[in-house]
């Protein structure tokens, strides 16, 4: 029997990058998965890739800082594999800027997206573990900017942070329902987005005391680990995922 044996996992943001990643995984390791993505184009391409390999996936499309869209796709999982036993909330948007000039639009659309976004999302997961009355798990995606000063990254750590708070907070109100609640931050991670930089894995290879940037697998990795049944007694931590980084924490710049 697979690890995640009819496992019902729902994962945000997961059109390309560490959330299709983690969906591939999942889906390898016997799980339902429900593939969300802004763009409807990444959320089928990345469900069809993973169906191509005899995994069981389905695509949803939509703006999960958005609780008409959030409910959907939880009622979406339900109707389609008949339960929810995970949610990753990997959806969130990165908007630089310098501190002294950064923009009320900016930093709010960046909360709604990062911060309201995941709280709405755990919130309507959870309440349909609590429907089903047999548990769960509820992962956040951070970052090690929630640990260490970024450079126009002001309004970003905050959020990142925000949540592994909430990760936290969500052990006294949830953990009597058996759903525990965890984060992981990651570090300079090498995914599409990344790679448009040419100069990002050397960069971070030099300062990064394991010698390069982490791989989508080393993320998705740790995610498997903290929303598998048998990870439920470890709730409200943040897990750190980036080869030492934060340990020295050099300025790429």
């Amino acid at each position: 029997m697979k690890p995640f044996n009819d496992q019902v996992a729902i994962v945000t943001g997961a059109g390309q990058g560490i959330g299709l990643e983690i969906c591939k995984q999942l889906a390898e390791q016997g799980a339902h998965i429900v593939l969300n993505d802004l763009e409807l184009s990444l959320a089928e391409e990345g469900a069809a890739a993973i169906q191509q390999n005899n995994g069981s996936c389905i695509a949803f499309s939509g703006d999960v800082s958005q609780e008409s869209v959030i409910q959907e796709m939880i009622d979406k999982a339900v109707s389609t594999f008949g339960r929810v036993d995970s949610i990753i909330a990997n959806a969130g948007i990165t908007l630089f800027g310098e501190f002294l000039n950064y923009s009320k639009e900016d930093f709010m659309r960046v909360m709604e997206v990062n911060l309201a976004g995941s709280f709405f999302q755990a919130q309507a997961a959870a309440n349909q573990m609590i429907r089903q009355a047999s548990g769960g798990s509820i992962l956040f995606m951070s970052s090690v900017t929630g640990h260490q000063a970024h450079k126009n990254l002001a309004a970003y750590g905050m959020s990142k942070a925000g949540l592994e708070m909430l990760a936290k907070t969500l052990v006294v109100e949830l953990s009597p329902y058996k759903i525990n609640v965890n984060a992981i931050a990651p570090g300079a991670t090498l995914t599409e987005r990344t790679a448009m930089d040419n100069t990002y894995e050397k960069t971070w290879s030099e300062i990064t005391p394991m010698g390069r940037p982490a791989y989508v697998t080393d993320i998705a990795h740790a995610a498997l680990f903290l929303v598998h049944p048998a990870s439920r007694h470890i709730t409200g931590q943040s897990l750190v995922i980036d080869g030492g980084w934060t340990s020295v924490s050099p300025s790429p710049y």
